[in-house]
């Protein structure tokens, strides 16, 4: 029940803008999944979910981009360098790991990725802007090589 109704709200997050735990919790009552306060923002805290402005300027809830469990082990140990140019993130993987590693990303649908590319051993994934090639690559470089 609890990964359910946890579900139910990164679904509804990505959706469309929720601004408040009231919101939420009246859009999951919508959705026939009744919750208490108090386990709304246990969810939430769980979840990791932070208030943020979006591309069209509402401040709401957002889930942490991407996290070490939605890569599975195969791509984590797949990949051996990760750098950005502009707009551009460069993925260095063992040779002839790319394409897998690729299609694994493509999976995860991460939302700054405009699309991506892979070789032999080199995957290009094209970002919305500089900004998002660099956190990206920050985060990935963290996730993988700390």
């Amino acid at each position: 029940m609890k990964k359910q109704r946890q579900e139910a709200i990164l679904e509804l997050i990505k959706k469309q803008p929720v601004e408040t735990q009231e919101q939420l919790k009246e859009l999951l009552e919508i959705e026939n999944v009744q919750v208490t306060q108090a386990t709304l923002s246990r969810d939430i805290r769980e979840l990791g979910l932070k208030k943020a402005y979006d591309s069209e300027g509402n401040y709401r809830y957002t889930a942490p981009d991407i996290c070490k469990a939605e890569f599975p082990p195969m791509f984590l140990d797949s990949v051996i360098g990760i750098d950005y140019a502009m707009n551009t993130v460069v993925i260095r993987c063992h040779t002839g790991m790319a394409n897998a590693a690729c299609a694994m990303l493509d999976k995860i649908e991460y939302t700054d990725i405009v699309g991506t590319i892979a070789g032999d051993d080199t995957i290009f994934a094209l970002m919305k802007t500089e900004d998002k090639a660099r956190a990206f690559s920050d985060m990935m470089n963290k996730l993988i090589f700390k």
